[in-house]
C-alpha cells in the first residue's frame, strides 16, 4: 500500500507516518529527510544536491523524483508513505507517472483537516529534547514536572525559531496557495480520504487505521 499524507505545517503528518512505519512497516518518504541524507552520501546525485542547498537555491522537482525513484527501486515491494510531496499539481502528475513506471499504485490520499487557529495554539506552546528529539506541547503533553526529557532524562527542551504565529500564518499562506489545489486532484480521483488532524495523537492514528484498513 502507498499513500500520501497531505496537510498543512505542524498537521502532524511526520508523527503519523512514525507510528504507520512501527505498526505497518511501511516506508516513510519525507523529502526533508531524503534531501539531507542525499546531500552527506557522497554520490553524484548527493554531490549536486549540496551544491543547489549549499548556494541556498531550491532543489529542482527533477532531482527530487529522482531521489523518490531511487527509493522506488531500492524496495520494489512499495508499502511508501509520501510525507511532504507532493506539494505542487506538477508534482502530483510527475509523481502518479513515477508510481505508474514502476507498476505501483497510490491507494489513498489522507488529508489531515484541521482549523487553523486552534493550529497555531497548538504549534506555538510544542518544544522537544534537545538530546533524543521526544516532542512535547505546553498544552496537550507538558514537560515532566521535573524538568527531565520522560524517554531520556535530557534537561534541555528546544523550540523552532519559526514556530511563533506570524511564521505560522505566512506558512499556511504558503500551503493553501501551492497544495491545497491538490485536495481537489485527488478528490476527482476518488483517492481523498479526510480524518479530524487535531484530535488526539492515538486518536488520529486510529482514525487513519480506520481508513486504510477499509481501502
Amino acid at each position: 500500500m502507498n499513500i500520501i499524507l497531505l496537510g498543512p505545517p505542524g498537521a502532524g503528518k511526520g508523527t503519523q507516518a512514525r507510528i504507520l512505519t512501527e505498526k505497518r512497516g511501511m516506508i516513510q518518504l519525507s523529502t526533508g529527510d531524503m534531501l539531507r541524507a542525499a546531500k552527506n552520501s557522497g554520490t553524484e546525485m548527493g554531490k549536486k544536491v549540496a551544491a543547489i542547498m549549499d548556494a541556498g537555491q531550491l532543489v529542482t522537482d527533477e532531482i527530487v523524483i529522482g531521489l523518490i525513484e531511487e527509493q522506488l527501486d531500492a524496495h520494489p515491494e512499495g508499502g511508501f508513505i509520501f510525507d511532504g510531496f507532493p506539494r505542487t499539481l506538477a508534482q502530483a502528475d510527475a509523481l502518479g507517472a513515477l508510481l505508474d513506471k514502476h507498476g505501483m499504485t497510490l491507494d489513498a490520499v489522507i488529508e489531515m483537516r484541521v482549523d487553523d487557529d486552534a493550529l497555531v495554539a497548538r504549534i506555538t506552546a510544542r518544544s522537544t529534547c534537545a538530546t533524543c528529539g521526544e516532542g512535547y506541547n505546553d498544552i496537550s503533553k507538558p514537560i515532566p514536572a521535573d524538568g527531565k526529557c520522560a524517554v531520556c532524562g535530557g534537561t534541555e527542551f528546544i523550540r523552532r525559531a519559526d514556530d511563533n504565529e506570524e511564521s505560522l500564518r505566512t506558512r499556511l499562506m504558503e500551503y493553501y496557495k501551492k497544495t491545497s489545489p491538490l485536495i481537489g486532484y485527488y478528490y476527482a480521483k476518488g483517492k481523498l480520504k479526510p480524518v479530524n488532524g487535531l484530535g488526539e495523537i492515538d486518536e488520529v492514528a486510529k482514525e487513519i487505521a480506520g481508513v486504510l484498513d477499509a481501502v
